[in-house]
């Protein structure tokens, strides 16, 4: 990874507040992905969930009391399978909800699949300004491999129906696949790059427990890189990139800079965010403190809690200030930016221990960037778990 040199002003202690919305609906179920997505072949009642979200909203405002949105964002499963309508009616009992700025980032989760010129300006007359696209290759056998049910064609049509409607747009790509050399990757990665308008999430193939890939994979039919070619794919993911001028910011994420996701950073700079919908999860401050809530996942078991309650959520747990100074550190040191040392010592009530820091610093896995923050190098970014657990103790 590439020193970014982004003009992003870093972490000021008040990252924001930020709205996620979950659809959790998908036209199809990938064989690689873990999220909470369902398929309902049968249809889903749209205006059903409009009522819901409603009533969710109203209850998220509730505990959290008036807050100024800094992002909105509509993650899935598949978003682009709603009406321009749903999203506008939801996006309209947000705004009720809350102060929302003109201008504030507003970005919906899209696949190509599901991509159709008249829905995609529906949308952007909705207010949402930013498309992030489940692209994930750009090879018709890679797709299909990957159970996408677009293709390469479809993939760039719909790109550059982005680039048309959106003032801002990113898509996604998977790498580290079976069967991929760098030589590839690096190709492949040039094109996206010259695709792209600003912003890419360039994400390694995880195998996850419970999906069919997982079950390929140990049985010896889907055979994926090894930890060396691995690494290898992350550092020139980075190093193309940056010599393009989307150097990374995140760990997986790269921009131009100015252009990073303003509610993505809100994680990971461990800001607040109301988390809405079948299986979204928030961090909310409150007047007794920082709560974590969860919603039910499974949708129709989401719409009858909050038909009964007026909400979904099934959890609301107050958060210590230990648990919040060890999230602070897991996000942040995803950044590039690193963290600002004296916030997760007002959070942790102490200070990092120097033997562990100076260790870390010595074998090039950390760096402190003046007295009051402090980074992963490119080298502990590839081991960035180990890190944030070392240093956590």
């Amino acid at each position: 990874m590439q020193d970014s040199g982004s003009t992003l002003a870093p972490d000021t202690g008040k990252p924001g507040f930020g709205v996620y919305l979950h659809w959790p609906f998908c036209a199809a179920k990938c064989p690689y992905c873990d999220f909470n997505s369902h398929v309902r072949h049968g249809g889903v009642d749209q205006n059903a969930y409009i009522a819901a979200f409603r009533a969710e909203i109203a209850a998220m405002r509730a505990l959290s009391g008036p807050r100024v949105v800094t992002s909105i964002f509509f993650g899935g499963g598949t978003p682009s399978l709603m009406a321009p309508e749903t999203v506008g009616a939801i996006l309209d009992a947000v705004r009720a909800a809350w102060v929302v700025p003109d201008g504030v980032e507003i970005t919906l989760e899209a696949n190509p699949s599901s991509v159709e010129a008249g829905r995609f300006r529906g949308y952007r007359d909705a207010g949402v300004n930013r498309v992030s696209m489940g692209v994930q290759a750009l090879n018709d056998p890679d797709l299909k491999r990957l159970g996408r049910l677009h293709g390469r064609a479809e993939a760039l049509t719909a790109i550059g129906l982005a680039r048309d409607i959106f003032p801002r747009m990113s898509f996604d790509l998977i790498y580290a696949r079976p069967d991929q050399t760098p030589e590839a990757w690096a190709a492949e990665l040039e094109e996206a790059i010259s695709l792209a308008a600003d912003h890419l999430s360039l994400y390694q193939l995880t195998i996850e427990e419970g999906t069919p890939f997982y079950g390929l994979h140990k049985a010896g039919k889907l055979i994926v890189p090894d930890g060396d070619l691995s690494a290898e794919l992350y550092e020139l993911t980075g190093q193309v990139c940056a010599s393009h001028g989307l150097p990374a910011y995140e760990v997986s994420n790269y921009a131009r800079p100015g252009a990073e996701s303003r509610h993505n950073l809100t994680y990971w700079r461990y800001g607040d965010y109301a988390g809405i919908g079948p299986g979204a999860h928030g961090r909310l401050s409150t007047s007794g403190g920082k709560i974590a809530t969860a919603t039910e996942r499974t949708p129709e078991k989401w719409l009858s809690l909050v038909s009964e309650s007026g909400h979904g959520m099934i959890e609301t747990s107050e958060l210590t200030l230990c648990e919040q100074a060890d999230e602070l550190l897991l996000m942040g040191l995803r950044l590039r930016e690193g963290i600002d040392l004296a916030r997760w010592q007002k959070l942790s009530g102490r200070a990092l221990d120097p033997e562990r820091t100076g260790f870390l610093v010595h074998h090039g896995m950390i760096e402190e960037m003046g007295p009051n923050r402090l980074r992963c190098t490119p080298q502990g970014m590839l081991v960035l778990d180990a890190v944030v657990a070392d240093l956590a103790i």
